[in-house]
């Protein structure tokens, strides 16, 4: 048996728990009373897929993302998206050299192990499509030439949606791409008053320091994906998707590639939690914040008042539950 397909050991998880908690921890030290968001972008990261954060301007998605970067001893860029933006500002460009007399390729700053895309939604279709080979294939083909990306590489995107002036939405096939759309959400009034006592004088982001290197992202990452996952609850992940597909209030259900990701995601999840098995609760838990920018509401349930929120509880509800806990 091969290393990639062996049985994650206790040491294995009790390792990955532990650098995930201190990751966590760290990111909370800046980011307060937001524990799960903190913990689902993070195990995002680990499940190889990125992130969309939407919410309102103010309540830290930006600093999530740079207090992520910060804690890992790994590369990271920002992207401020605008409408000017051109498609070789995010990929790179070549450039002539007149002392080599030959074209030199300059990376842009999709070339780096965390990529916060600031207000995606503010570039125009061209410049957002450029992000589409890296996000899906972890790529860059400039000029017929592709260079690949290093791993661990993770796009964390943010927007607003109130805001619609100037804006061009993100079309389904890029919504697809992303693993998770997470909502930030206003802090609690005691964590509001706590943010007031430790970031009235200065911002705890500087003080912030790597608690963890790159290569422990990707090694977290393998064994993750060695957790196990039976033939009972793949074929619930199945079933659920189908459920998507056919509900009578859904014109767009949920893709192949969701069903990818939501397995990939139940398997880090059942790692943090210290289990070497996934279980049906690790695929509830994470059903909303994976499947939920992927499904269009027929026009008929949207003037009813259905959100996708409550289709998504609707299709939970309709799907049996496997009858063991996934344990192998």
């Amino acid at each position: 048996m091969s290393a990639d397909t062996a049985p994650v050991s206790p040491d294995e998880l009790g390792w990955f728990g532990e650098r995930f908690a201190t990751v966590a921890d760290n990111i909370e030290l800046v980011i307060q009373g937001k524990r799960e968001t903190v913990e689902l972008v993070t195990g995002c990261l680990l499940s190889g897929g990125h992130a969309l954060i939407e919410d309102v301007p103010g309540v830290g998605k930006t600093l999530l993302a740079k207090s992520l970067a910060r804690s890992i001893d790994c590369t990271y860029q920002r992207i401020q998206f605008t409408p000017d933006l051109l498609p070789s500002d995010v990929t790179g460009v070549s450039v002539w050299d007149r002392e080599t007399t030959q074209f030199v390729f300059r990376p842009g700053p999709v070339f780096a192990n965390v990529v916060l895309g600031d207000e995606i939604n503010r570039a125009g279709p061209k410049t957002q499509a450029a992000l589409l080979e890296a996000m899906e294939e972890r790529q860059v083909t400039v000029d017929g030439v592709t260079r690949p990306l290093a791993p661990p590489f993770i796009v964390i995107a943010t927007q607003n949606p109130i805001e619609h002036e100037g804006t061009y939405p993100l079309p389904e096939a890029q919504l697809d791409r992303f693993m998770m759309r997470l909502g930030m959400g206003y802090p609690s009034r005691a964590k509001e008053l706590e943010m007031l006592d430790t970031h009235g004088e200065h911002s705890t982001f500087d003080e912030l320091t790597p608690v963890i290197h790159a290569d422990d992202v990707v090694k977290m990452a393998a064994i993750a994906n060695r957790v196990h996952t039976s033939e009972a609850i793949r074929g619930y992940l199945i079933d659920l998707a189908e459920a998507t597909r056919t509900h009578p209030d859904l014109l767009l259900g949920a893709s192949p590639r969701a069903t990818l990701f939501l397995q990939r995601a139940t398997r880090t999840r059942a790692a943090i939690l210290g289990r070497d098995y996934v279980t049906p609760d690790d695929v509830k838990a994470l059903l909303e914040p994976i499947l939920n920018h992927r499904m269009v509401l027929q026009p008929e349930a949207q003037m009813r008042g259905t959100s996708i929120a409550k289709t998504i509880e609707d299709v939970a509800g309709s799907v049996p539950v496997p009858g063991s806990q996934g344990a192998p």
